[in-house]
């Protein structure tokens, strides 16, 4: 299916990068824009890309996917200047992990139609089309986030591509996304830092670091200008997942103080069953859970 698109990728970091290189091993015809003119002749160089998006941005008329692979800060205005250029553009969607900001922007520039919102649960604390590779989505939770305005066509086509990449899709509403995220990415993110400046204050470098110690603070060394811009638009939800958090904190602390090594064990126990991974479906359960999930897309259905 993907042999007949044409995708345009605004913004060839990690994310963007890594799509752009599985939709050309598929057979789509991508075409790539980045601020960086170094990521364009990367991109090139691994045939990621087709052909370079100019900065006139007239190369997007051909396209019938537009993916936004940019900050969640940035991607609302550089929808607004993309707007001019999609007329032939059957889906248009972004990768950021907030949604209701640019949702909304989708619907002032009038494209809402054909937007659905996309959000891949993969990262690197490191970034730019270097880091990017192919296969990071086969298996990667992927969020659609479309909204009641959002054409069948659209979602179509959204599912199509993720899928097509090896992407385990799972549909929600940009309300409720963006409320999960606060809790599942960026409360622990917020947390790592908050530990990572803990140890510093008391004293300690980074080389005193024991394995778990390296492993809870790896958060810490994400771009602090992507934080900035998720928190900018989604500080509401985080918020409550912070005082969530500092509830739990108190709580430990009072136990620590207590020296109360029943609750200890309690709290390792209950901590760890959670964690725990579930059995892993085998390829029948996997293909029988994705055909229930086109048929039962609660936004489908609305």
């Amino acid at each position: 299916m993907l042999e007949n698109d044409t995708v345009a990728i605004l913004g060839l970091g990690l994310i963007g990068g890594s799509l752009a290189r599985d939709l050309s091993q598929r057979g789509a015809r991508v075409l790539g824009y980045d601020t960086d003119p170094a990521a364009i002749v990367e991109a090139r160089k691994a045939r990621a890309i087709r052909a370079a998006i100019g900065e006139d941005f007239e190369a997007l008329r051909t396209a019938t996917i537009v993916v936004l692979a940019v900050p969640v800060d940035v991607a609302p205005a550089l929808l607004e200047r993309a707007s001019h250029f999609l007329d032939a553009a059957e889906l248009v969607t972004d990768v950021g992990s907030t949604k209701l900001r640019i949702g909304a922007e989708a619907s002032r520039v009038g494209v809402r139609t054909r937007f659905v919102g996309s959000h891949p649960m993969v990262g690197d604390h490191r970034a730019g089309f270097g880091v990017s590779r192919m296969g990071l989505f086969s298996g990667a939770r992927v969020y659609l986030c479309p909204s009641p305005q959002s054409e069948p066509a659209a979602k179509t086509k959204a599912l199509e591509m993720w899928h097509a990449v090896g992407a385990d899709v799972r549909w929600t509403t940009p309300e409720r996304h963006d409320g999960e995220v606060a809790f599942t990415s960026h409360m622990p993110h917020l947390v790592a830092a908050a530990i990572a400046r803990t140890i510093e204050h008391a004293g300690h470098d980074a080389t005193a670091l024991g394995p778990g110690g390296r492993s809870m603070t790896r958060l810490a060394e994400s771009s602090p200008a992507m934080w900035r811009a998720i928190v900018a638009t989604n500080h509401e939800a985080i918020a409550r997942a912070l005082d969530a958090c500092i509830v739990e904190l108190e709580t430990v602390r009072d136990i620590v103080g207590r020296c109360d090594q029943d609750a200890v064990v309690r709290l390792f126990t209950e901590a760890g069953a959670w964690s725990e991974p579930p059995e892993t479906p085998s390829p029948a359960t996997k293909r029988a859970a994705s055909r229930a999930a086109r048929g039962t897309d609660p936004a489908a259905a609305k």
